[in-house]
């Protein structure tokens, strides 16, 4: 495992080409990142490689340029980016885009909730880089629209959460239909047990390069932890809200609480989008959009946000609810204090999460400074009684309220196995006998 400094103060040092160094000077990067010093010399060679580092720490040009270098003068599709969600798929296209402009690369991108005429159209079109999500690559493949005999180079971005998503099917089927010889590279924030198994049946002598142990958070982040009532959340978000200016993105742990805290927030005037899984992918990339160009001040979202947000300047980040996961905790808070910037990372602790936070700070080897609530206020009292009031009459029950949306059959993922029990994160087994061990930018 590698975590020594690299000593490469430009881009030049790091054995790239001249198209790509343009490429690079393009884009506005000067001093290439840890991740990037570390993982570029080797991917060019056609290791195998591991890359661990925060997010927002430059982890998609550290494998996307290498790519580029060993891709040049070849014809076809040769090399498979397989990422968790469609936010990410998008990022990592936009990325392609601009590293690729010089070389004249394209990538073609298979993501599900868009129409797939225009995804045959790209798989046809033989672009030299697919980048997709497992579900809908399996798709394309089972109808013969997608091949992937040619593939040289496979990138696993993500690779803890894809596992965690219920992919692991899909992915066994991928790689099935992949070349056994060629270059494989996972990255990501977390490394958990799943991707460590996964690594050793997969990839030959991995390079380990980790530029920060896992579970480590961007240093900018000022984190801090408030312990109250579920019924003071609502205020303390108001309160906050009202201290500053600052763009926010507020997690919540479902679909419905997304949409009650969204509405919640427009009744008292502030400028709101969101974003989960019930929502449509243009309303989610018009959310996206909307947030990353000011107009909306407030993004209520589930997790699957807290991968493949690239917006630069997000101040700060509120945990209304705390993840069922401590790794999803890293990737949330990774979603500000990126690159050279710095933000705030706030997190509603009730007394039924502070197992969760727990759970958190022995992930991260550090405890989560404590904030205060601010109950003496005239505004925050106020808020509290409304949210006290609504409780007690809640209004009809929702349709579909405590069904899960999973498939018939298909088992529950890691966040559902670690839910409701007091020995979650705790490493000792359920009493089915399963483990209750946790699974493990704007510079891209």
């Amino acid at each position: 495992m590698s975590t020594e400094p690299v000593s490469a103060l430009d881009f030049h040092a790091l054995g790239l080409s001249p198209a790509s160094l343009r490429a690079v000077a393009a884009a506005g990067f000067t001093t290439p990142t840890p991740i990037q010093a570390q993982a570029i010399p080797p991917a060019l060679t056609g290791s195998d490689v591991i890359g661990c580092a925060a997010t927002g720490t430059g982890k998609t040009a550290a494998y996307l340029l290498p790519m580029l270098e060993r891709l040049a003068g070849k014809t076809g599709t040769r090399a498979l980016v397989l990422a968790p969600t469609r936010e990410l798929a998008l990022q990592i296209a936009q990325a392609v885009d601009t590293l690729g402009r010089e070389a004249r690369m394209r990538a073609a991108v298979v993501i599900g909730g868009v129409a797939q005429e225009g995804q045959r159209k790209a798989l046809r079109e033989r672009r030299p880089i697919l980048i997709a999500t497992p579900g809908r690559l399996v798709d394309h493949l089972d109808c013969g629209t997608a091949r992937l005999d040619d593939i040289e180079i496979l990138v696993l971005d993500e690779a803890d959460r894809m596992l965690d998503m219920g992919f692991a099917p899909q992915l066994r089927r991928v790689m099935a239909r992949l070349p056994v010889k060629r270059q494989s590279l996972l990255f990501s924030a977390t490394m958990a047990g799943e991707v460590a198994e996964f690594a050793k049946k997969h990839l030959r002598s991995p390079v380990r390069v980790e530029v920060a142990r896992s579970g480590t958070v961007a240093a900018r982040a000022e984190q801090l932890a408030y312990r109250l009532g579920q019924n003071e959340k609502n205020a303390l978000l108001e309160s906050i809200l009202r201290g500053s200016e600052d763009s926010t993105l507020v997690f919540v742990r479902t679909r419905r609480r997304a949409d009650k805290v969204a509405r919640s927030l427009e009744k008292t005037g502030h400028r709101i989008d969101r974003i989960h899984s019930d929502r449509s992918q243009a309303q989610r990339q018009r959310a996206l959009e909307s947030f990353r160009r000011g107009q909306v001040r407030v993004l209520v979202a589930t997790d699957i946000a807290a991968r493949g947000i690239d917006v630069a300047d997000i101040g700060h980040v509120v945990n209304y609810d705390l993840p069922h996961v401590p790794e999803d905790y890293v990737h949330r808070i990774g979603r500000t204090a990126r690159a050279a910037a710095s933000g705030r990372a706030s997190s509603f602790v009730a007394p039924d999460e502070q197992p969760l936070l727990q759970a958190i700070e022995r992930l991260m080897r550090t405890r989560v400074p404590e904030g205060r609530v601010p109950r003496d206020e005239p505004g925050f009292k106020a808020a509290v009684e409304s949210s006290v009031s609504q409780q007690r009459d809640p209004g009809p029950r929702q349709r579909g309220h405590g069904v899960s949306s999973r498939p018939a059959g298909q088992a529950p993922g890691r966040h559902a196995r670690s839910h409701g029990n007091g020995a979650a994160f705790s490493g000792r087994p359920s009493r089915n006998g399963a483990s209750r061990r946790p699974a493990a930018a704007s510079r891209w």
